[in-house]
């Protein structure tokens, strides 16, 4: 064998299996594969200025790399069981929070130290949203920003880079099971490996379903979030986010009795596009460095969509919705909410005369030709209820950015130790399914290196 151990995908899961599998055993041969670029190099050519939207770069700069699509968000991990996945069925709710605090200690030794640790137990906002039928969910949210996620990261690197074989630029064609362990491809090069570890993130979802399919893996359709990213004055969600900083609020709407949820709030922050498999979707992103801070608040609003059989594609209805935003906006539509409701389009002459600057120049538009009227009727429903909570949500100038979906993953068949039905073959973070949140992806890790190689 080539490695002890081959680790396929350099996002938060792969980071820290690699690096507590390291800790436990100095001696191990650990190999670390990536698609993308190393973190210095990843950069993305939009400027604003001479290139204005996607252009399709054979790497994504923000979706691929180490650090994973996460590598520039705005480094928000949420200690939690409520939200951001459910590796707490696998490894029990009392140990899930003891391996997201343990990722939580290791951000913090390398480079977080002088970040806030948000915990959002304040009963007079939590009854506030009660009463208008809003349930703000529990959690601590280490908020480490865009600007120290990035520091984090390079600390991270720079211990393992001595340590470990790092591949970049290398995508993985095939994984193939051998009598003992396991060999991976890419182009004409092959390495082995006694064990091997998948974590391959949100990007890596369709290659993920591939892979599980040419080895037999059991999968299962997942759900599709559907929505837009609310873009308004800061001093609107002031009194929640000065305290809680992150709000997860949910609502079941009266009309369709869908579950609407409030995501990735990003108080003073910018509102950003990525890449998702060549389709531009909306995202946030805010900053630790108050030099960096803006006058505006930036949220998404996400309508869940699970779907039943025959239908197993819920990604592929994602894209299609995301494409059609960029076929009638050349990629992220805005539009002032007073607009969607008057049933008229945006124009770049209304958007002049809004009260609120957007921080992002997405082309103005119409939404209600983007998105299904079912989830445009749950976030209108959802904006008048957060208006009662945070008086000026469904203010005319309120901008709503489209589209922004959240894919997930198949789920795939793992037990109660991250491990398929080949021994030695472990699916962990977004690309099983189980996770969907940086600390989650980041505690899976953990909770197989320990599992492989602590004290048993």
């Amino acid at each position: 064998m080539d490695f002890d151990l081959l680790i396929i995908g350099a996002g938060p899961g792969g980071i820290f299996s690699a690096y507590e599998a390291m800790k436990l055993n100095p001696e191990l041969k650990i190999a670390l594969f990536e698609t993308g670029h190393s973190l210095e190099r990843r950069k993305c050519p939009i400027d604003g200025v001479k290139i204005k939207s996607c252009i399709n770069c054979p790497i994504c700069g923000i979706m691929n790399g180490f650090g994973g699509a996460g590598a520039f968000s705005d480094g928000k991990y949420n200690i939690t069981n409520e939200f951001g996945g459910t590796l707490y069925e696998y490894v029990g709710k009392q140990q899930a929070i003891e391996l997201m605090n343990y990722v939580d200690e290791i951000n913090v030794e390398n480079g977080g130290q002088n970040t806030r640790l948000f915990h959002n137990q304040n009963t007079h906002l939590r009854k506030k949203c009660m009463e208008n039928d809003l349930h703000l969910l529990s959690a601590s949210v280490r908020h480490l920003g865009t600007d120290i996620n990035y520091v984090v990261l390079e600390n991270l690197y720079n211990k393992l880079k001595d340590n470990i074989s790092i591949f970049f630029n290398t995508h993985i064609d095939k994984v193939e099971k051998l009598e003992e362990g396991y060999r991976i491809f890419s182009k004409d090069k092959s390495w082995s490996g006694t064990t091997c570890i998948i974590s391959t993130g949100r990007s890596g979802s369709k290659w993920m379903g591939n892979i599980c399919e040419s080895l037999g893996i059991s999968t299962k359709s997942n759900r599709v979030d559907i929505g837009v990213r609310v873009e308004l004055p800061y001093s609107v969600f002031s009194e929640l986010t000065d305290e809680l900083y992150e709000s997860k609020i949910v609502y079941r709407t009266k009309k369709f009795q869908d579950k609407v949820r409030t995501f990735c709030m990003n108080p003073r922050g910018v509102v950003v596009s990525e890449n998702t498999n060549g389709i531009v979707t909306v995202n946030g992103h805010s900053y630790e460095d108050p030099a960096r801070f803006t006058d505006n608040t930036n949220f998404a609003l996400l309508v869940s969509n699970n779907f039943t059989e025959p239908f197993k594609n819920s990604n592929e209805y994602g894209e299609s919705i995301a494409r059609l935003s960029n076929m009638l906006g050349g990629g992220v539509i805005v539009q002032r909410f007073g607009d969607l409701i008057r049933g008229q389009r945006s124009t770049p002459g209304r958007m002049a005369e809004s009260f609120v600057t957007p921080t992002y120049n997405a082309t103005p538009g119409d939404l209600s030709l983007v998105i299904p009227k079912r989830q445009l009727d749950d976030i209108i429903e959802m904006i008048y209820q957060l208006d009662k909570v945070a008086p000026g949500t469904a203010n005319d100038d309120t901008l709503l950015y489209g589209v922004e979906v959240k894919f997930y993953n198949l789920e795939v068949e793992i037990d109660e130790h991250l491990e398929t039905c080949h021994k030695g073959l472990f699916v962990i973070g977004d690309c099983s399914g189980v996770t969907h949140s940086l600390s989650h992806a980041s505690a899976s890790g953990v909770y197989v290196a320990r599992y492989l190689y602590g004290n048993k």
